[in-house]
């Protein structure tokens, strides 16, 4: 659907550098990064709006490289949604399908059912002056939306919106996507949006991809130390791997780990808390490690309780409050730590 080969753009201060990726037809993907790593100038080169300096950019088995933006078949919604203020939300959606010489009643048959997809039927004569963020930003949508783009493209599009109106907004991208089969790219710096929205989620920093996989494999298995603190790893720890009797021995500290890797020598580890089992009494199981400690916080995190552990480093464990209440578990107890080795993941 669209394929992004070698992509480099430089600039003063800031280069995009060797950029691959393919996005197949009907896919969501996402585009992850902190702030000033380079997402919307990566989207805005796609779009066309700047040209790149090697690379290629393919859409539909079409080189759009050199092309203008009006013909990439791109839709871009910017996070600040950049509506016409002097037009109504009925002329601002079919903007796009006026200047390509489309008919008054094929334009207003598609904006009204742009409309009702995204909610927003009762407000086709309002202006944007008097609009909630949510209501713009649905409005944005159906204007990208109204050409019949081969991908949409979205700028970190619930940045400015609150708790309440981004779960709207999330339904209505996830709707759009899997009922209309848009293929979409969207960049975003929130963790939570990438999980609950992206099919497959590229990393970015600096300019550079770092790292390509479903969400499990980003949040899961970070290919080095930034993906695993900026994706949120907890337990992340430094130490020495070497191989003994066919499997991997992970140590940091007085601490020792088995993992299903190979990889030897200085490595960092992460292990999800939500892998790992919290049991009174030691257990022998497939499970490998089991690591003796000591409660030292216990917080609610609302849905599970975050447990801090001092095993001679710290581990944090997120548990149900169901299984809190029938271990009585409390700082200061005694417990056993248990995971599988497959979940401990290491990386250099």
């Amino acid at each position: 659907m669209i394929r992004i080969e070698n992509l480099s753009r430089r600039w003063k201060s800031f280069s995009l550098k060797n950029i691959s990726f393919e996005v197949k037809e009907g896919e969501y993907f996402v585009i992850l990064g902190p702030t000033g790593s380079g997402k919307t100038l990566l989207l805005e080169t796609i779009a066309g709006f700047h040209i790149s300096d090697e690379g290629k950019i393919i859409i539909e088995g079409r080189d759009m490289t050199n092309l203008k933006p009006n013909e990439r078949k791109i839709g871009f919604v910017y996070q600040d949604y950049m509506l016409f203020p002097n037009m109504n939300v009925r002329e601002n959606i079919g903007y796009g399908l006026r200047i390509s010489g489309m008919d008054e009643a094929s334009i207003n048959k598609r904006v009204e059912e742009l409309a009702e997809m995204l909610s927003i039927s009762h407000i086709l004569h309002r202006y944007p002056s008097n609009l909630s963020g949510g209501e713009k930003q649905r409005v944005a949508i159906a204007r990208a939306l109204a050409i019949k783009p081969a991908v949409l493209l979205l700028d970190e599009p619930l940045s400015s919106l609150d708790e309440m109106l981004r779960e709207r907004v999330i339904r209505d991208l996830k709707r759009i996507n899997r009922n209309e089969g848009m293929t979409v790219i969207h960049v975003t710096h929130s963790r939570q949006e990438a999980i609950l929205l992206a099919d497959r989620i590229a990393v970015i920093n600096h300019g550079e991809i770092l790292q390509i996989g479903k969400p499990e494999d980003i949040f899961r298995k970070p290919k080095n130390r930034f993906i695993a603190e900026f994706v949120g790893v907890e337990n992340l720890f430094k130490g020495v791997a070497r191989k003994v009797n066919n499997i991997t021995l992970f140590e940091t500290g007085n601490v020792k780990m088995y993992s299903s890797m190979h990889i030897y020598g200085d490595v960092y580890a992460s292990i999800r808390p939500e892998d790992i089992i919290i049991s009174l009494k030691k257990v022998e199981s497939s499970a490998r490690n089991c690591i003796y400690g000591t409660i030292k916080e216990m917080v609610d995190m609302g849905n599970v309780v975050r447990i801090t552990v001092d095993c001679g480093v710290p581990f944090m464990v997120n548990i149900t409050h169901e299984s809190m209440r029938d271990m009585n578990l409390e700082p200061g107890k005694k417990v056993w730590l248990l995971f599988k080795a497959q979940n401990v993941n290491l990386f250099r």
